[in-house]
């Protein structure tokens, strides 16, 4: 664990260089992917634009990656000019190897998806211990328990309604507490150990066909 923490400096340094951020490496950061095949709305670009300005007041950097709606480019763009030390993108396909430079480097992984039947990007940046911040919807509520300071349980972050205010929340509420180290590690170390492998889901699937064979 601490092995892994440690070597995301030199991840962070590269993202940066490669986004074209020109300032020394910090750890506030949030990365967001954009996906060819997801369908982005207006009103998806609506919701996140109208905290952009909120989540760089907050000290966070935020790196983008990706290829998209125009309209959600145009955004990011925008927000780069505005904000150019403090928002890196990346609009294209890079490759899996940037992809995954991304989600190891940063601290945070944002994901607030209107739908997602899966979600593969939360499973790989909480095994780099990159907290997920997600929407809670289809695979992303599978897989992202939210945080617990009492319990010590959670290896995320979720909101329920598809808002912007509620999405500011919990950026906010995970920037709290990435500012507690120990509780910070806990999350990390809870879903660095999350099996999400098919041996596991497997077994799920036998346990579910054994209760319905006792009906």
């Amino acid at each position: 664990m601490a092995k892994q923490i440690l070597s995301r400096a030199e991840h962070v340094d590269y993202v940066l260089r490669r986004s074209g951020q020109r300032f020394a490496v910090r750890l506030e950061l949030l990365a967001k992917e954009t996906q060819r095949e997801t369908k982005l709305d207006a009103e998806a670009v609506t919701t996140f634009a109208e905290i952009a300005h909120q989540i760089t007041q907050t000290g966070a950097f935020f790196i983008a990656l990706g290829a998209g709606a125009r309209e959600y480019e145009d955004f990011l763009q925008s927000w780069h000019d505005r904000y150019p030390r403090e928002v890196g993108i990346y609009k294209g396909y890079a490759g899996e190897p940037l992809a995954h430079q991304i989600e190891a480097g940063a601290d945070m992984f944002l994901m607030p998806s209107l739908y997602e039947p899966c979600g593969l990007n939360q499973m790989y940046s909480m095994r780099y211990g990159t907290v997920p911040i997600v929407r809670a919807t289809g695979g992303l509520d599978d897989t992202v328990q939210n945080y617990e300071e009492t319990s010590g349980r959670g290896n995320g972050f979720k909101f329920q309604e598809y808002r912007s205010s509620a999405l500011l929340d919990k950026i906010r509420e995970a920037l709290y507490f990435y500012g507690k180290p120990k509780a910070w590690q806990q999350i990390q170390r809870n879903g660095m150990m999350m099996d999400n492998s098919w041996s596991a889901a497997a077994q799920k699937y036998i346990e579910i066909y054994k209760e319905l064979g006792k009906l």
